[in-house]
């Protein structure tokens, strides 16, 4: 290994000085950092090709560089770049191809962002269920889990791919799919930064022309009531029905804004099925509802470059469905002075019809997810004496919605056996350790 201050174009490879991104160049700034942090990498490398990404990771492993992979979206855990190292960004690699529309069998490259993919299905009258922001990239996301508006409908975005292309450590470009390569493939559904740059998904999708989608907001009673009346109505519902939304306090009252999304074009089953999610809070503040095609919700207004505009720490957890504790103590950590941003999703349906070890994401029994977010001048000192009181009640967290990666966190992410399984197939797969520099 080599050890460098710094690094120019002439350090790298002939291959990749053309994909070289350096300080002082013109497009240096749009890429240095993500969405939640700000950066200063030593190089940012834009491969075109599988070919130029395993030269790319050659090229890093034999430097001693922090190394990052990004695919080139929002990077809300931070990890897709650095100060001072080598990041990969896929976003060249952004193709996305409807391959086979009676079996709707679509190959997306990891480099695209939600909104062209939804975009680009749109005229097929076909969606994935994707990240909740059009700027969300496809790979970080499909690596991970994919806890996005269709969730309770069709499950995860990981349950949907049927096949991945793999770069390796040592560069070797690797297929995989149920029947070739297995263990990768369990991995990379759910812990895929550990084994590899996976470069393309195939993934089928779902045939839904029209959707709805439903602005609620109710008022949330302190004691926690509201909360887990929602969550036991979520766990209840048809599978057609998923919900996302913020707790936010207003002054000595907290409401709980959500956004409904029902898996159906018909005005009387969107009616159905939104209304009385409006009548669990203490009163109805609000209610919209309209009718759309997916790309609604993800449009391609929200693409954007990541300047590090939103600078924030972000920690989450995983619960069964809410009793009167954990829903107690979700309001309790909202009810603080300078509370954390409350996130809930809800999970459940289509998500927990998967055994918990068919995926690397094992949480399989888990109704809700809470993201919980602080902005400067608090930090993760700050995050973590906030949220403490959730602990005692979750069973899990999810990879991605993580700042500071911990062992801790790892064991949130992939409990027991799940954790000794990844652990393993890293050490298979990426005996170096190269991707661990990258966490």
């Amino acid at each position: 290994m080599t050890r460098r201050d710094g690094l120019s174009r002439t350090d790298l490879p002939v291959t990749l000085r053309d994909r070289a991104v350096v300080p002082g160049d013109s497009r240096y700034a749009s890429l240095r950092s993500t969405y939640t942090t700000q950066s200063s990498p030593a190089v940012v490398l834009l491969p075109e090709s599988e070919a130029e990404v395993a030269e790319a990771l050659r090229f890093a492993g034999g430097t001693d560089f922090r190394l990052s992979i990004r695919s080139g979206g929002h990077g809300l855990s931070g990890r897709s770049s650095n100060d001072g190292g080598i990041v990969v960004d896929l976003s060249a690699m952004n193709a996305v191809d409807v391959v086979d529309p009676d079996t709707r069998l679509v190959r997306v490259q990891a480099g695209a962002r939600w909104a062209r993919v939804a975009a680009a299905l749109e005229p097929h009258g076909l969606v994935i269920s994707s990240g909740d922001h059009g700027n969300v990239g496809v790979g970080g996301l499909a690596t991970a889990g994919g806890a996005g508006w269709l969730a309770r409908s069709y499950g995860l975005t990981i349950d949907r791919i049927r096949a991945a292309t793999v770069v390796l450590a040592d560069g070797r470009i690797v297929r995989t799919d149920a029947e070739h390569e297995p263990e990768l493939f369990w991995a990379v559904r759910g812990a895929g930064d550990a084994v590899g740059v996976v470069t393309e998904f195939e993934i089928e999708a779902v045939r839904l022309d029209t959707i709805g989608i439903a602005q609620i907001a109710i008022e949330a009673d302190r004691g926690g009531a509201t909360l887990r009346r929602w969550s036991e109505h979520l766990a209840e519902a048809p599978r057609e029905l998923t919900t996302n939304g913020m707790l936010l306090a207003n002054g000595p009252t907290f409401v709980l804004q959500l956004t409904a999304v029902v898996a159906d074009g018909e005005p009387d089953r969107i009616r159905s099925l939104v209304e009385p999610v409006a009548r669990l809070g203490v009163r109805t503040l609000a209610l919209e509802a309209q009718l759309g095609p997916y790309s609604m919700l993800v449009p391609t207004a929200h693409l954007h470059p990541n300047l590090g505009q939103q600078v924030s720490t972000t920690t989450n957890a995983l619960f069964p469905t809410l009793t009167d504790d954990s829903a107690g103590a979700l309001m309790e950590v909202a009810a603080q002075p300078g509370s954390p941003l409350v996130q809930l999703r809800s999970l459940g349906g289509a998500v927990n019809d998967l055994d918990r070890s068919a995926t690397a994401y094992s949480h399989r029994d888990q109704e809700v997810l809470a993201v919980l977010s602080t902005f400067p001048p608090a930090g993760i000192g700050q995050l973590s004496a906030a949220v403490r009181p959730l602990w005692p009640h979750a069973e899990g967290a999810y990879r991605n919605f993580e700042s500071h990666p911990t062992d801790a966190t790892f064991e949130r992410a992939f409990p027991g056996a799940v954790g000794a399984r990844v652990r393993a197939l890293a050490t298979r797969y990426d005996p170096t350790g190269l991707f661990a520099r990258a966490r």
